[in-house]
């Protein structure tokens, strides 16, 4: 079956689902929570089709999003806490690094599915074994795709501390290829994918070099003191995530244009993000969340989320992207499932 098919025939699977997210996201006229969201420029779906529908609206929030090149960027806002939300991926690392308190709400996605090595064709690249080749490698500090690299050398069995690494991110790729900067990177979605229909192939998927379910969560989070001032604000953040997850399944048509609206993508490349990131390999099920035992788990305590973000950490430590390790307790204390959980139980899918 088609993945896109496969979208539009699990609205039927999700028809209960869909009314009981309607009924738990009911929102009093005029009562609207006004927020600063930042988000990392990326494959955001669902927080763009939640935009686009007013779904946030729906359940009592108003955000105002602010939008940043990649990650890193959102620290000062968050440091400054002048942001509130923020959907993004391992700069969750570097905020809880520098004494940034933050609690991860739920995953929006699973970059790695998407993210890769990408490559001029004229390098000799042909999979993440042949990196050891590459002249200079764009990956910006600090994200996934410097913790991907990371991974990718270790199991090619390259001294990471070998390579030239040049700190660029994703969307300036094209211009590193063309002017000879780079000749290849580690770009995550959807630009990973819109190198590829410009002629510069995906050698390798993290898939490939990264554990079960990868090393780049894409997560949501809040501020903790924000939330404590807005305790419903998380449970409302889930509703919007399962509203915009249903809109996507019955219409993907709506992921196809958000994206091409954002993030300035072909219709092709914005359906074939998409394509990779269905039928559970890119997006967490809120189920597989509060599994114990899914490599995506927010309720295990060593294995899951805390797991990958060890990972990430012991890689980023090794990149010396940060000076000291963070306690595994820190990683703990930041993971919050009760709110998928209150949803669930509420009746939500």
């Amino acid at each position: 079956m088609r993945p896109l098919h496969f979208l539009r025939t699990l609205c039927l699977g999700l028809a209960a689902a869909c009314s009981a997210t309607l009924a738990l996201a009911q929102a009093k006229p005029g009562e609207l929570l006004e927020f600063n969201y930042g988000l990392p420029a990326a494959n955001h779906a669902s927080v763009f089709v939640a935009q686009d529908l007013g779904l946030f609206e729906k359940v009592g929030l108003k955000p105002k999003f602010y939008f940043f090149q990649s990650g890193a960027p959102l620290l000062a806002g968050l440091k400054s806490e002048s942001l509130d939300v923020v959907t993004s991926g391992l700069a969750v690392v570097f905020a809880l690094g520098q004494g940034i308190p933050l609690k991860f709400i739920f995953w929006e996605a699973n970059s790695a599915a998407s993210e890769g090595l990408v490559v001029d064709p004229k390098s000799g690249i042909n999979s993440y074994r042949d990196i050891g080749k590459a002249k200079k490698i764009g990956a910006a500090t600090g994200t996934c795709a410097q913790v991907a690299l990371y991974l990718m050398a270790k199991k090619a069995g390259v001294d990471y501390a070998k390579l030239d690494v040049v700190n660029i991110p994703a969307p300036l790729f094209r211009n590193a290829f063309i002017s000879g900067s780079i000749d290849a990177g580690i770009a995550w979605p959807p630009f990973s994918l819109q190198l590829r229909a410009e002629g510069y192939p995906v050698a390798s998927f993290d898939e490939e070099y990264t554990p079960p379910g990868g090393v780049c969560p894409g997560l949501t989070a809040v501020r903790p003191t924000y939330l404590q001032q807005h305790p419903e604000i998380g449970l409302k953040l889930v509703q919007v995530e399962a509203m915009a997850r249903e809109a996507i399944a019955r219409n993907p048509q709506l992921g196809v244009d958000a994206y091409v609206r954002r993030l300035q993508v072909s219709p092709e490349v914005a359906r074939a993000t998409l394509e990779r990131e269905c039928c559970g390999r890119g997006i967490p099920s809120f189920a597989e969340q509060v599994d114990a035992a899914s490599p995506y788990s927010m309720t295990s305590k060593e294995g899951g989320l805390v797991g990958k973000l060890m990972l990430a950490q012991e890689a980023l430590l090794a990149a010396k992207a940060i000076a000291q390790p963070i306690p595994l307790a820190v990683f703990q204390q930041a993971v919050d499932p009760s709110h998928l959980q209150a949803y669930l139980k509420a009746g939500g899918k």
